[in-house]
């Protein structure tokens, strides 16, 4: 019976308004009126898990216990990603980056790389800069080589940590990636596992991008992409400073394909579509 009132829930436009307003204030989320389905539906599996009968009495709930508030924020977030998604970018990186970054470092006797996916979901974005990275300098050797890695859902970040995928999921990677970064996994089917060399190069963490940051730059290139497109204008501005802060001269940041920093104030160059350097 409880399931069947659940199933026809209403969602008020105040209580709306309201989630919207904690959402938008605790991580920049801005969810606009063509969210309020997804947002009813989402949050209407919480209500059921919990036994709430209204949504007026899970805000207050929330409100009272940071791992429901937590489980809020994770049921909005919206994860989508897979290994070298939007590939112009990874091609770009050992195309034209990668080269005139190694030479450079090399000359300089400085053997430390530093990137940083925002945003990184599920795990894909992160190995695949990991694997992109140690494909381009033959291995780590001498080189100091970190990914940091951070979301706001701790429910993806699990699954990244893991770094556990189906078979399919993985089919991005050439054959040689595959034989030298993944291990068949301990489980029934088809699974693999990231293997050691690449799970020493990340570091994961539970970030609120719109909180402290404990991140030390200089950093080499940002990945902050398809995430910016649920934060307004000023949001993404304050944002994009302060990746432009962080990185170091002549690293780059690259955004979704849908992103762009047309109609905000910055400092980036424009390098090509989704992609921009700081001078």
């Amino acid at each position: 019976m409880l399931e069947s009132v659940l199933d026809d829930l209403v969602l008020s436009d105040a209580e709306f308004r309201k989630i919207s307003d904690l959402v938008y204030q605790h991580c920049g989320i801005n969810l606009h009126n063509g969210k309020k389905e997804l947002v009813r539906a989402r949050l209407a599996k919480r209500l059921r898990t919990l036994h709430i009968r209204c949504f007026e009495d899970y805000i207050d709930y929330a409100l009272q216990d940071p791992g429901e508030f937590t489980n809020l924020i994770d049921s909005l977030s919206t994860n989508l990603t897979s290994f070298f998604r939007e590939v112009q970018h990874f091609d770009y990186l050992k195309d034209v980056f990668y080269p005139k970054m190694l030479a450079k470092k090399k000359q300089q006797s400085h053997f430390r790389i530093r990137a940083w996916s925002a945003g990184c979901s599920s795990g894909e974005e992160p190995y695949s800069i990991a694997i992109s990275l140690l494909d381009a300098v033959g291995g780590l050797g001498r080189w100091d080589v970190k990914v940091l890695a951070t979301d706001i859902s701790t429910r993806v970040l699990q699954t990244a940590r893991l770094g556990i995928y189906e078979k399919d999921r993985i089919e991005p990677l050439t054959p040689a990636q595959k034989q030298r970064y993944l291990v068949r996994a301990k489980r029934e089917g088809q699974w693999y596992e990231v293997a050691g060399t690449i799970r020493e190069v990340i570091i994961f963490a539970q970030l609120n991008l719109m909180g402290e940051w404990p991140v030390r730059g200089p950093l080499d290139f940002i990945f902050c992409r398809n995430v910016m497109i649920y934060f307004d204008k000023p949001t993404q501005e304050r944002l994009v400073n302060r990746y432009f802060d962080l990185l170091d001269s002549g690293g780059l940041l690259f955004t979704g394909h849908s992103e762009s920093l047309t109609g905000i104030h910055h400092r980036f160059e424009y390098v090509r579509p989704t992609i921009y350097a700081k001078p």
